[in-house]
Parts: structure tokens; C-alpha cells; sequence
């Protein structure tokens, strides 16, 4: 009777062992079939995903214009002034530059045109007299 309850324990042990390896191999078969399948899975993520993008810059491409509209009427000098309070003072200082040599340059223009009248007035002879 003893030698049938330590076999019987020994059958138990073997049973529960076996058992356990079943278990372990069959697990693992399913975890390497998961991660194969989870690979797959990626790769088909990645293709679709690199589908997608071309798909949208096709259709990006077919449908969307760009316009660009560049307007030929320079800005009034009411939208000017108005701009002038968001102005920082360098770009102030700029446009006072800029203003400075145009009112030189048509003072110049001036000169020019007045000394050319003068020489008009004037003959050659009040010319030889003047050198």
C-alpha cells in the first residue's frame, strides 16, 4: 500500500511536470505565432501608411492651386500712417532716410530745372560777360 501511494505520488509529480512543459511549449508556439503575426501587422501599418501619404500628395496635387496675387496699387498714405504706430523705431528711422533723399533729390531736380530756365533767359553774350 505504501509503494502504491508513493507511485501514485510519482505519477502526480510526472503528470504536474508534463503538464507544465505541454503548457511552456505550447505557449510558446502561440507567442511566436503573436509576435509573427504582430510583425506582419507593422510591416501592413507601414505600407498603408506610406499608401496614405502618396495618395494624399496626389490628390493634393490635383486639386489644390495656389494663387498668388500681387497687388499693383501701392498702399494710400492713410494705410501708411496708420502702419507707422506698429512700426519699430529703426524701420521709423528707415523711412525717414528715405524721405530725407527724395526730398534731396527733388530739391536737386529743381535746382536743375531753375538753372536751366535761367540759361534759356539769358544769351551768349550775357554768358561771355559773366566768365
Amino acid at each position: 500500500m505504501l509503494t502504491n501511494i508513493s507511485e501514485d505520488l510519482k505519477k502526480i509529480f510526472l503528470f504536474g511536470v508534463g503538464a507544465v512543459a505541454v503548457t511552456a511549449e505550447k505557449s510558446k508556439v502561440l507567442i511566436d505565432e503573436l509576435v509573427e503575426k504582430g510583425d506582419l501587422t507593422v510591416q501592413q501599418g507601414k505600407i498603408l501608411n506610406e499608401e496614405l501619404k502618396h495618395n494624399i500628395k496626389e490628390t493634393i496635387k490635383d486639386t489644390v492651386t495656389v494663387n498668388v496675387v500681387k497687388s499693383e496699387t501701392p498702399p494710400s498714405a492713410d494705410t501708411v500712417v496708420e502702419g507707422l504706430d506698429k512700426m519699430t523705431p529703426e524701420e521709423i528711422q528707415k523711412i525717414k532716410d528715405k524721405l530725407d533723399a527724395m526730398t534731396a533729390a527733388q530739391m536737386t531736380e529743381k535746382e536743375i530745372v531753375e538753372v536751366s530756365d535761367l540759361e534759356e533767359d539769358i544769351s551768349e553774350k550775357e554768358i561771355d560777360e559773366l566768365k
